[in-house]
């Protein structure tokens, strides 16, 4: 019986005294499946659970099984088959236990289950989708020695076959992006050079790929995951390639409108927020119309930023698209009533009027001739418009229109330039990169001081009156605040002087109209923008005050989807403001990334750039752009590039599933859970993770194996050779009270031998030798396979003490220094390849498990069993049984064995169950 914990819980099940006569069995290795095929096969319903994505459990990894060297594909594959097509077992895999009650003699188990993000109903296995996907990461199942994609099965004989996609979260560089742009979707694209749907990325979110890709202050970049190896990626100039190229190459595809909505909406003010909106809405279909006072559209992007940051042809190119996409737009056309528009039948309005009223600094003399404020002396200066500055110009400020009227005013002729800021260089708020191109072009930087008077010859500004500057306690905004040194006041001589200290909103705006601030500032709501009056909506500057044009970007995005809401009648904030899980930095493998040097962006020599107005930043070349995107760490795994949706013809991958949490009511339940390896790099003196030539056990299964990163060749993976001789170093994480492992792991011994005879197989000629500190082969035939390895196969047996393993760095050879503990030797001995045999450990998770089910654990930390000799398989909680390696170690024979006992107990209580009801 299932439940979702939506849904109410069938009646039968509420009736009193009712016995659940189905099982739980956890874990779907070989004796999960065994325990589940044996209940099934006495007329009972299993539940199999399964945390990764498919059964099979340790033993699908392996290339054989001993003692008698079988093929363990061939003996699983038919299991597996066996399970999937059993009526009376449910497979529940990528699924993991939620919570346990007990109630009645009944459990009553929550699981929840990972979204696949594949229906596997629809799903028929072609793999279409796998050829398509651009993210590759090491594959776990192959123990990180190969690769795979973000839609993978873990191995062919998969059960069920199904796809799945594997997503950690919100990369980093994505959930600290105002608008949300996919860069690991875009920059997956770009590592293949399939540029076009790397853009095509891009522009699902902003329509200013080249844009931002210029002028973004970069919040990606700042928190992106490779910092924390070398450098972060240098993603704004990545997605400005993309646009660079398509533009170079000429392969932009024509745009066609595509309104199929009735319902009209106005944007009002054609700067980046607007823009974004209308780019947004008209993709949606809606007939949008942009209000524009000025002659053409851009707002500050046209009238404030530099051409030399933003070339007035890229944003032509980007407005034109949005334009193409069928935006009507009127220009020099000053809105007067928001609930006018309104009134003419527009269904709903987006104000962005932004904020370009530049603040004053409130000092004597501040009207004077040759006194400019920023947003007005760079409009001047982007028109083309006579400006008379002189030799010696004062700026202040230090935001980025501070450091760009410093960089215009030295192209409009000034010689002498001073950016004079009242904090230090820490606080300086503009982007780091564009000070320091300002400092290469001679700008100089007065810090830790401010004007206090602007002095005047004749009515024009002829010099200013500054105070030195000191850093007090932290403000509001959290920078400390800068206070006056009493007695430090000086003078300097000066042309003109350029304020820019910031930007308003227009007092007298149309914004107005709405409940606005103080500073009249829109009070629209943070999430969904709507303002009091419904219908209208506000974003960007006019909004936050004056931010980031990424910022802007996002607002008219977001917008834009509440007025589709609006428009439908859909609740404006449901669902909104769900956070998604943000992959957190150990969440990251970076252990197959070596460091690297981030690209450097190629600049005009500042002997030519300060002469004119042209671009100074030139852009990545293709190789470059190819290389930095190989930087991507791939945080998240799936990119949400969606390639694999168009690839599916079934129509079977969904990347809108969430998570599920069900209940399950049986009346037993089984652990197999399993083990997990001892972790060897514990061992630092074997030197696993230092030298590429030492591996472990398991590691070297998957290099046998024909369905491995090698088709099944033993190579050293360091360089593809061949190894001629080989050495194994037995019981490592094993009866090391040190370690905390005291015990004995039982399996590695015959595993180990195993492995070896293997190693002969394959390279019949080749040396190979086993350091071991005893060997256990007693029964089942495994005493003749030890003596047939040192006999027929010519397996070297050593019993010794490995003291350490030194490489030698120009062959990647290693030598072992062991003491023969039956002669007293020490022996160096070179190998070609060395393999570690961990010790086995409780799977992770066990302790939690233990805690629901109120059930104790060993001293070992394995499952505690009440009776090893009369009832070998019960715990000490009734209902609960245990089989595998969940109570202590075993091979694969007394695992499967022990899965038959405990089907055995468990079909008792569910046959007295059956009675009972």
């Amino acid at each position: 019986m299932v439940t979702t914990e939506q849904e109410t819980k069938p009646k039968a099940a509420q009736r009193k005294g009712r016995k659940s006569t189905s099982a739980l069995v956890v874990g779907g290795g070989v004796a999960g499946m065994q325990a589940a095929l044996d209940i099934a096969s006495q007329g009972f319903k299993v539940h199999l659970l399964e945390k990764s994505s498919s059964i099979g459990g340790r033993m699908a990894m392996i290339d054989k099984t001993f003692p008698t060297l079988d093929c363990s594909a061939c003996i699983l594959t038919p299991r597996l088959s066996e399970v999937s097509r059993n009526s009376d077992i449910k497979m529940h895999t990528y699924s993991e236990i939620k919570s346990v009650d007990q109630d009645d003699g009944n459990f009553k188990v929550k699981i929840h289950k990972r979204a696949r993000y594949v229906d596997e109903d629809k799903c028929s296995g072609c793999a279409d989708c796998v050829t398509v996907c651009p993210v590759e990461v090491p594959n776990e199942f192959d123990q990180n020695l190969g690769f795979r994609k973000a839609i993978y099965v873990p191995f062919p004989q998969a059960t069920p076959n199904v796809y799945t996609v594997d997503k950690r979260g919100e990369p980093a560089c994505r959930a600290t992006c105002p608008a949300e742009v996919n860069a690991q979707g875009f920059i997956a694209m770009m590592r293949h050079g399939r540029f076009e749907e790397g853009l095509e990325i891009v522009r699902r979110t902003i329509p200013f790929a080249g844009v931002l890709g210029r002028v973004c202050i970069s919040f990606c970049e700042a928190e992106c995951e490779r910092g924390m190896l070398d450098h972060s990626l240098s993603i704004r100039n990545l997605h400005r390639f993309l646009a660079d190229y398509e533009i170079d190459q000429g392969t932009a595809k024509p745009v066609t409108p595509n309104i199929t909505k009735k319902e009209r909406v106005a944007v009002v003010g054609g700067g980046p927020a607007g823009i974004s909106c209308a780019y947004q809405l008209a993709m949606m279909g809606y007939p949008v119309t942009i209000f524009e006072s000025k002659p053409k559209l851009g707002g500050l992007l046209r009238y404030s930023i530099p051409e030399y940051r933003l070339p007035r042809d890229i944003l032509d190119i980007e407005i034109q698209r949005v334009i193409d996409l069928g935006v009507k737009v009127r220009a020099n056309t000053h809105v007067k009533s928001i609930k006018g528009l309104l009134e003419k039948n527009f269904k709903a309005v987006f104000v962005g009027t932004g904020a370009s009223q530049s603040n004053k600094i409130g000092v004597p003399h501040e009207d004077a001739e040759g006194v400019y404020h920023a947003i007005d002396f760079l409009e001047r200066a982007s028109t083309g418009q006579e400006i008379a500055l002189g030799e010696r110009v004062a700026v202040i400020g230090g935001g980025d229109a501070a450091v760009d009227s410093a960089r215009v005013a030295k192209r409009l002729g000034a010689k002498d330039v001073t950016l004079i800021y009242r904090r230090s260089h820490v606080e300086i708020p503009a982007i780091p990169g564009e000070v320091e191109d300002a400092k290469e072009e001679g700008i100089k930087f007065m810090l830790l001081t401010n004007p206090i008077e602007i002095l005047t010859a004749t009515n024009h500004v002829a010099g200013v009156r500054c105070v030195k500057m000191r850093l007090g306690e932290p403000d509001h905004s959290g920078r400390r605040r800068p206070v006056p040194i009493p007695n430090s006041e000086f003078t300097m001589a000066i042309d003109s002087m350029i304020i820019a200290v910031g930007q308003s909103a227009d007092l007298k705006g149309v914004q107005n109209e709405c409940d606005c601030s103080e500073w009249s500032t829109v009070n629209a709501d943070p999430v969904t923008l709507a303002t009091n009056i419904p219908g209208v909506f506000a974003g960007g500057d006019v909004v936050t005050g004056p931010l980031t044009v990424v910022k802007a970007v996002g607002h008219g995005r977001q917008a834009a989807i509440s007025i589709d809401r609006f428009v439908n009648g859909v609740d404006l904030a449901e669902g909104r403001h769900k956070q998604l899980h943000r992959v957190q930095s150990y969440e990251v493998d970076k252990s197959h990334k070596e460091p690297e040097d981030r690209a450097g962006m190629p600049k005009q020599s500042v002997v030519t750039r300060t002469q004119n107005f042209s671009e100074v930043e030139l852009g990545f070349s293709e190789a470059t752009a190819r290389a930095e995107a190989e930087r991507c760490l791939e945080c998240a795994v799936c990119c949400e590039c969606l390639q694999c949706v168009a690839a599916c013809t079934r129509e079977a991958i969904d990347h809108s599933m969430t998570d599920e949490v069900f209940e399950l009511e049986v009346g037993a339940i089984i652990l197999a859970t399993g083990y997990k390896m001892f972790d060897v790099s514990a061992y630092p003196q074997f030197g696993y993770g230092k030298y590429q030539n030492v591996i472990h056990a398991m590691e070297y299964e998957r290099l046998i194996n024909a369905a491995g990163p090698t088709g099944g060749h033993l190579i050293r993976l360091s360089d593809g050779k061949i190894p001629n001789s080989i050495g194994f170093i037995q019981c490592v994480g094993a009866r090391d009270v040190q370690k905390g492992v005291p015990y004995c792991s039982r399996v590695c011994c015959m595993y180990g031998v195993k492995n070896a005879v293997m190693a002969k197989e394959h390279h019949p000629e080749s040396s190979v030798s086993v350091y071991y500190a005893d060997i256990r082969a007693f029964g089942k035939g495994f005493e003749e396979f030890y003596e047939m390895a040192k006999t027929r196969f010519g397996v070297k047996f050593m019993r010794g003490r490995v003291a350490e393993v030194m490489e030698d760095k120009n062959t990647g050879n290693l030598t072992v220094r062991v003491e023969d503990t039956e002669t007293g030797e020490l022996h160096n001995i070179e190998h070609d390849l060395i393999v570690i045999s961990p010790g086995i450990q409780p799977p992770e998770g066990l302790e939690d498990l233990a805690v629901e089910l109120n059930m104790s654990l060993s001293d070992e930390g394995y499952v505690d069993i009440a009776d090893k000799v009369i009832t070998p398989v019960d715990t000490f909680v009734p209902g609960v049984f245990v089989c595998g390696c969940a109570d202590g170690p075993k091979d694969i024979p007394d695992s499967v064995s022990a899965g038959s006992a405990a089907a055995m107990r468990a079909t008792i209580i569910l046959a007295n169950n059956q009675k009972v009801n």
